[in-house]
């Protein structure tokens, strides 16, 4: 059986917290909660999770300096922050700095557990586009490791598969190496897993290359990452 997807909820209010809490658990997440930051950073510094819920007005340390921090660490864990109303500012900043989407105060738990469900399909690319995709003019097939296009077929190792999957399902977005490693590899990236995956994105350009026909659509950000150009 599946492990249910983790949840952190970040919120100094106990009767929100618990609220959020149990609906949450209610629809099937492993949840657990913080009532402040120092607790929220013990905690993601100990164990990884899905996504972290967020609020931006906590005592101490606030959301936007909890994000900042672990974003400077290189975690890479979804960030939903939680804001007051009227304080566009405050959304604006969030995703500035890190964050990858936000809410505002008062929010109906519907709209919340959609907007969970959203970033977990642009992290999940199993969830986005499933073991058959396209991505530029090929078609991936990886319950057999395949790439094919212009009645070429190419064999694919699971990590070159796992690469593409993962740009397939984020678009026209541009992908820091730390969270390609992060989301292909599982680990937290160091020089040698730069060098890794550079070799790995060079291998699939090369062996995807097509003579007079259009290069595979990975390209390098420099200073910044990896951008899938896909077709609008």
């Amino acid at each position: 059986m599946a492990q249910p997807l983790s949840i952190l909820v970040v919120e100094d209010d106990q009767t929100i917290r618990e609220g959020l809490a149990d609906f949450l658990r209610l629809h099937g997440f492993a949840v657990t909660v913080a009532p402040e930051g120092p607790k929220a950073m013990e905690l993601v510094e100990g164990r990884r999770f899905d996504v972290i819920l967020l609020d931006l007005m906590l005592p101490g340390v606030s959301g936007e300096q909890l994000c900042v921090q672990w974003r400077q660490k290189g975690i890479v864990t979804p960030i939903i922050m939680v804001t007051a109303k009227g304080l566009e500012h405050q959304r604006i900043a969030g995703l500035e700095i890190g964050a990858d989407d936000y809410i505002t105060k008062p929010f109906s738990l519907e709209e919340l557990l959609a907007r969970i469900k959203a970033v977990l399909r642009r992290i999940d690319p199993n969830r986005s586009v499933g073991q058959k995709f396209g991505i530029g003019p090929w078609e991936i097939d990886l319950s057999v490791l395949k790439a094919c296009a212009f009645g070429k077929e190419v064999a694919l190792t699971p990590t070159e598969g796992h690469i593409l999957q993962y740009f397939a399902a984020n678009p026209n977005r541009i992908i820091s190496r730390q969270e390609l490693y992060e989301r292909v590899w599982h680990d937290q990236i160091t020089d040698i897993g730069t060098r890794t995956m550079d070799m790995h994105i060079a291998n699939l350009r090369s062996k995807l290359a097509i003579e007079s026909a259009e290069p595979l659509p990975i390209v390098t950000i420099r200073g910044a990452g990896y951008m899938y150009k896909a077709r609008s």
